[in-house]
């Protein structure tokens, strides 16, 4: 299944990066700006790969068809402009993982539901990404995962069939992307998993509790 395999795509928040912190922080802000108690983290962590629906869901407890919802969600949205890159980190072995890739001759890359408004500045400001052959973000196509069309972007603009690609991702909807896609798919388990996920449910090719793990899953099917 992944013997063929000449390019590896991630998602980003939860995958790649640790940006559950900064989420949070930037939900939290507006929080205490209200006269309310901080949360702690691990409230925000789960729901962080759903972005402001994640994190005002946590912090307020409103939905996306709640009247105040769009004001909320564009005051988070500044928030989270100002402190996009204090807390976030790259998960321990990425950087690693990506070496190891590169070294093995794997191009790679990003496909993220996180909008260009923030992904551009966000993997252009982490070292990270400076050899990422491609980074598609929610709005980069009119569809957002779990449609296939930014999975299908990202191996246009490397140049390459689906097929040839694999992608990694933390929630069902990467895994249904990637299928549809007609990608291998690996669930990352270490994740957000957005909350008390089934992931042996959502069909993924394979699944990784951390991310060398890939390395040695692409080592056993090459072999076999």
């Amino acid at each position: 299944m992944f013997n063929d395999v000449v390019a590896v795509l991630f998602d980003l928040d939860g995958t790649l990066i640790d940006s559950a912190p900064d989420l949070g922080a930037a939900a939290d802000k507006m929080r205490l700006d209200r006269g309310l108690p901080s949360l702690p983290l691990e409230l925000y962590r789960p729901m962080a790969g759903a972005g402001a629906r994640g994190m005002l869901g946590i912090a307020f407890g409103v939905t996306p068809d709640h009247a105040d919802y769009p004001a909320m969600r564009e005051e988070f949205f500044v928030n989270y402009e100002n402190c996009m890159t204090e807390r976030t980190y790259a998960f321990a072995g990425i950087p690693e993982l990506i070496a190891q890739l590169r070294g093995r001759g794997l191009a790679w890359g990003v496909v993220t539901n996180k909008s260009m408004r923030f992904t551009r500045p966000l993997t252009t400001g982490m070292d990270l990404f400076a050899t990422a052959g491609t980074v598609v973000g929610g709005d980069s196509t009119p569809h957002a995962k779990p449609h296939p069309a930014p999975l299908l972007e990202a191996a246009r603009q490397l140049g390459l069939e689906p097929c040839r690609c694999i992608y990694v991702g933390d929630d069902e909807r990467d895994v249904i992307a990637g299928r549809s896609a007609g990608m291998a798919t690996v669930a990352a388990t270490y994740g957000y998993l957005g909350g008390n996920a089934d992931t042996s449910r959502w069909g993924a090719d394979a699944h990784i509790g951390a991310p060398l793990e890939l390395l040695a899953l692409l080592q056993t099917r090459a072999r076999a």
